[in-house]
């Protein structure tokens, strides 16, 4: 079978008449369809059963501190500038690594992939953030060669903790520039002079950190194709691995810090497409191969290479190589991710600390999955990783008939062909090049719980 390239088209016709609401898959079902009626003594024997698998661990730490508020952010995050919040946090965090480890083989189970994410991690002191990684190693061994990824705000780092998070351990990180434009920055109280971007790129290259990656943002207040041009020009001269440029949703009446943007400032819709086609024009000419969704990366990094041998895979992390590791995510509002069951801890820091003071796991919300839903998260997660879909590899590993199985959705896609969106072969389905933009789109036919769905809580695909 010939190899499917990796190229994007921008067809602006194709996307206004296909950029519908769609879910990100960043699991399957989608977290929209958690529910607060599970079973948590099923959860505990899903996680024994887990280490019969005896997959490799992925693991997740939420720190959801920030001493200011990005009036864009759609994160859960708790604005404060007092820092004795941490240590109780730390403390829980600490008790709920103990529960786990009395349920997780961890002598046979070695992490593969561990991350701290935000909220802002490193709002932890030095000291703290030395401690947490010391408690980590004190209850699970990190493999060798693992991913071990940070997400850090510039504004609050300096070169000495650079320097000290990859001497304890962390090999990858990611920050947020958004936009290096000062009127966009300031309307979204995200001040981060240009100067300041480029030392912490010179820090994070003299510590000789493996990969760096950098999210950007349109769609924002007062940006413009020529502000955002220069925005795209100066993060292609900083030279990072990755580059994430994601689709600004703007929800106020989901996302309170939202109220602070004015509606009236942001671009229309045709210029945010403008830019779009703009910056994926200026960084797959740069170099970068898009790999899906918002996601860019050099031909060389292991995001790229995963995708051109088909093992790239995706979990509420994003995109990742680790596609065999099982997820268990820690703190407030993390998700853990079994190969059979997905469960949320509490967002609210009084139930999780009120959970784990009881002894138990601090788990709020979830869903189980059956087979069908696993079949169809296979497919899903192949088109939006690989853009390609083997019939025969889903017959085998499933014992069923594609075709048969798929009747209905095979017909909702013959649209989707004539469009040249995707293209229908017997033994397969490809994404074509203009299709790869709309790929949340063609995914979402699989979707069985989207389909009756009268309401759509989810963004726009573009």
């Amino acid at each position: 079978m010939e190899f499917l390239s990796q190229e994007v088209k921008f067809d602006i016709g194709m996307i206004k008449k296909y950029d519908k609401p769609a879910p990100r898959y960043t699991s399957y079902p989608p977290a929209t369809e958690f529910t607060n009626e599970i079973d948590k003594k099923e959860y505990v024997k899903k996680i024994i059963q887990s280490n019969e698998r005896k997959t490799p661990l992925s693991l997740y730490f939420h720190i959801p501190f920030c001493e200011n508020a990005c009036h864009f952010c759609a994160c859960n995050v708790i604005i404060t500038k007092r820092k004795d919040v941490t240590k109780p946090y730390l403390q829980h965090i600490y008790r709920e690594m103990d529960l786990y480890k009395t349920l997780i083989d961890t002598e046979n189970r070695k992490v593969v992939q561990l991350h701290w994410g935000g909220g802002t991690p490193n709002y932890l002191s030095d000291e703290e953030t030395v401690e947490l990684f010391n408690e980590i190693k004190n209850r699970f061994i990190i493999d060798e060669k693992a991913e071990v990824s940070i997400e850090i705000d510039p504004r609050h780092v300096d070169k000495e903790r650079v320097f000290l998070l990859r001497k304890i351990g962390f090999n990858r990180v990611s920050f947020g520039i958004q936009d290096f434009n000062p009127k966009v920055q300031e309307a979204v109280n995200r001040i981060q002079p240009e100067d300041m971007i480029f030392d912490l790129m010179n820090w994070l290259r003299e510590a000789q950190f493996e990969s760096v990656n950098i999210d950007l943002i349109y769609g924002l207040p007062y940006q413009t194709l020529e502000t955002f041009s220069e925005t795209i020009d100066k993060t292609i001269k900083l030279n990072p691995d990755r580059i994430a440029v994601f689709n600004f949703a703007y929800v106020p009446w989901l996302k309170r810090l939202q109220r602070m943007i004015d509606e009236k400032t942001l671009p229309p819709p045709e210029e945010k497409l403008r830019i779009l086609q703009m910056t994926i024009e200026k960084l797959t000419k740069a170099g970068y191969i898009f790999i899906g969704m918002d996601h860019f990366a050099k031909p060389n990094d292991e995001l790229a290479i995963a995708q051109r041998e088909r093992t790239l895979h995706r979990n509420f992390q994003g995109y990742t190589t680790k596609a065999e590791a099982e997820l268990f995510g820690f703190g407030a509002t993390s998700i853990s991710m079994l190969y059979d069951g997905y469960v949320q801890n509490y967002k609210v820091l009084r139930d999780y600390y009120e959970t784990i003071d009881s002894g138990n796991l601090p788990i709020e919300r979830g869903v189980y999955l059956n087979q069908d839903d696993i079949i169809r998260r296979d497919v899903i997660m192949r088109l939006m990783c690989h853009f390609r879909v083997v019939k025969s590899e889903i017959e085998e590993k499933y014992n069923i008939n594609f075709d048969t199985y798929f009747d209905y959705e095979l017909k909702q896609l013959e649209d989707m062909e004539k469009d040249g969106l995707l293209t229908l072969y017997p033994d397969r389905i490809d994404v074509t090049p203009i299709g790869r933009l709309l790929i949340r789109n063609i995914a979402s036919t699989f979707d069985v719980y989207l389909r009756n769905k009268k309401e759509r809580r989810f963004s726009k695909a573009i």
